[in-house]
């Protein structure tokens, strides 16, 4: 049956992207590259909020129990982009930083920025005070908005800030103390005079529309460059993966492959606009590109939550009508296995899952046998590829569970191996994924070396080792970069080592992951003390505390009298010293 599945979803993507067609995909030079993009793409990001400006009275933004239009979010859109613009002169080639939780003031100040041309640049608001103020030394944006919390982290750094950089201050949602020069927000963004229309804005398709930091192999976060090709090409690759399938099923339904969907309510639910819930931070391409950007483009509605909480969670989908939950596996894990999951109406939800850590098998088959009238999805993707590489969803998902899919459209895929080898595929055939397109970043910011070290003759290298199977669907199966991925966040473990080798009393420090039922993996450490040195796993905690994010901090640490296992060339064997310390 697969095989009739996937013979309908090769005759699917061959309908949407031959030439004419709404997804045909040609080839143009990038950045002195080939690359591979679609042909009726609009321009610029801004193109999608002037879109988004026609869906007027329609609901656009719940957070909690706060409600927004499209109108509302617009008016607010204009005022701000107007006094970035004329009152802090930005523009074109400027930076506008924000650091906030997701409130409906980051949606605002994202689209105001983009639209006159300025970069957003998306500030982790789980950064300590000390990685805020590299963050904003690193991409000297002209503006910082930011609320209580955040402000209370750049407060003691701001003067150092300045000295090198002017730096306006706009706070959101505080009634704290600020500098004399600062601006509240409720002050000066005053949807009520909006200018009637966007200020004019001189902007290419491959200028810098956002600044996501990911951190980075030398314990410094990397600033990667996403460009308005790139981010209009992954909503456009979102679009695309989802009409594929879709389309797809259609065609094995008529073909009597598969059964006809049960009917869930007649046109009146076909007819349902796209509710999405986005329960991660908008600092990441998951939330930002993936789910508030495609869903601006139709019009639907995006879900906020202060924090996350699955009792929340799952009030807000049946309160909203969620149609769509995206978040990384904890999450689905969470919701499906609270107590609520029996009592609350999820009807409405017709795509549950994400992406951001590898979904587990017996969660794809938990979620497909969960959703009444809805399926299982997923997706695999970086900050350096705008958002989507794959994605799988529905009944090839559910026969294919450990694939995150196929290759988008716009994006060329190979396997290398260690010495930079093209490796045909095969089922058993493993190397480093390498991907090619319009939706690979420009670089890194000020990182010319590391860039170049990424990014070659157009082929980023991914770092993530996978196989390819003979239909095109990509399993990923272990990472090559030392990283742990702990809810969703990325955590590369030569940071948490450089701070561990901090503390005087450690001699030997080898960070890696450790399995996790609730968040995937966890940080786990093993630590060899300096002779008649003592040190225990909380004042280790202690001493991290506020060096890096609490996230990073190592949930457990075992403390070794004898040498950590090495292997040749000296390095630490950490896959079989984690499996001598976890079983893993």
């Amino acid at each position: 049956m697969l095989f009739d599945v996937i013979e309908h979803y090769d005759a699917a993507w061959n309908e949407l992207t031959a030439e004419g067609a709404g997804f045909a995909v040609t080839e143009i030079d990038v950045r002195g590259n080939p690359m591979r993009v679609f042909a009726n793409a609009i321009p610029t990001m801004r193109s999608i909020w002037e879109i988004a400006q026609l869906h007027g009275d329609k609901p656009y933004i719940v957070f909690e129990d706060e409600r927004f239009t499209y109108a509302e979010i617009d008016a607010s859109v204009r005022a701000l982009a107007q006094l970035l613009r004329d009152g802090h002169g930005v523009g074109s080639g400027d930076r506008v930083a924000i650091a906030m939780r997701n409130y409906p003031e980051w949606v605002v100040a994202y689209w105001a920025t983009v639209a006159i041309g300025a970069a957003v640049v998306g500030m982790n608001a789980w950064w300590t005070s000390q990685e805020m103020a590299y963050g904003l030394k690193d991409s000297s944006p002209k503006v910082l908005i930011a609320d209580d919390e955040r402000i209370e982290r750049v407060l003691p750094h701001l003067d150092e800030l300045r000295a090198t950089n002017s730096l306006h201050l706009i706070s959101v949602r505080s009634d704290r103390d600020l500098p004399l020069d600062a601006s509240r927000w409720s002050d000066v963004v005053d949807p009520t005079q909006a200018p009637a229309g966007l200020p004019a804005a001189d902007i290419d398709p491959d200028d810098d529309a956002t600044i996501f930091y990911t951190s980075g192999t030398t314990g410094f976060p990397k600033g990667a460059q996403l460009t308005h090709r790139g981010s209009v090409h992954n909503v456009m690759n979102i679009a695309f993966m989802s009409t594929a399938s879709t389309l797809a099923e259609q065609k094995a339904v008529a073909a009597g492959v598969l059964p006809a969907p049960e009917s869930s309510g007649g046109d009146a639910a076909q007819a349902m606009p796209a509710v999405v819930m986005a329960p991660t931070p908008l600092f990441h391409v998951t939330a930002n590109n993936c789910l508030l950007q495609p869903t601006t483009l139709v019009g639907g509605a995006v879900v906020f939550m202060h924090k996350w909480d699955a009792a929340r969670a799952l009030e807000l989908i049946e309160r909203e009508r969620v149609t769509n939950f995206s978040g990384v596996p904890t999450m689905s894990r969470e919701m499906l296995l609270h107590p609520d999951w029996e009592t609350r109406d999820i009807s409405s939800v017709k795509g549950m899952g994400g992406g951001g850590a590898a979904v587990q098998p017996d969660l794809v088959d938990k979620i497909d046998k969960s959703l009444k009238g809805g399926a299982p999805t997923t997706g695999y993707g970086l900050t350096e590829t705008h958002g989507i590489v794959t994605a799988n969803s529905a009944k090839l998902y559910t026969d294919k569970p450990a694939s995150c899919g196929r290759v988008v459209p716009t994006l060329e895929a190979r396997l290398e191996d260690e010495a930079g080898n093209v490796l045909e595929p095969g089922p058993d055939v493993l190397g480093e994924l390498c991907v090619r397109g319009a939706v690979v970043i420009k670089g890194y910011l000020n990182r010319p070396d590391a860039t170049a070290d990424s990014i070659r003759d157009g082929w980023f290298h991914t770092g993530d080792i996978a196989r390819i199977d003979e239909d095109g669907f990509v399993f990923i199966v272990d990472r090559a970069k030392d990283m742990v991925i702990r809810g969703g966040e990325n955590v590369y473990c030569s940071e948490v080592e450089s701070a561990i080798y901090e503390h005087p009393a450690v001699a030997e420090a080898a960070v890696f992951g450790m399995p996790d039922d609730r968040l995937g993996e966890n940080v786990a450490a093993a630590v060899v003390l300096r002779p008649a040195a003592s040190l225990t796993e909380q004042e280790l905690a202690d001493f991290l505390t506020g060096r890096i994010a609490k996230f990073k901090i190592p949930a457990r640490v075992w403390f070794r009298e004898e040498q950590l296992p090495r292997n040749a060339n000296g390095k630490f064997m950490k896959r079989e010293l984690r499996q001598e310390l976890t079983g893993d």
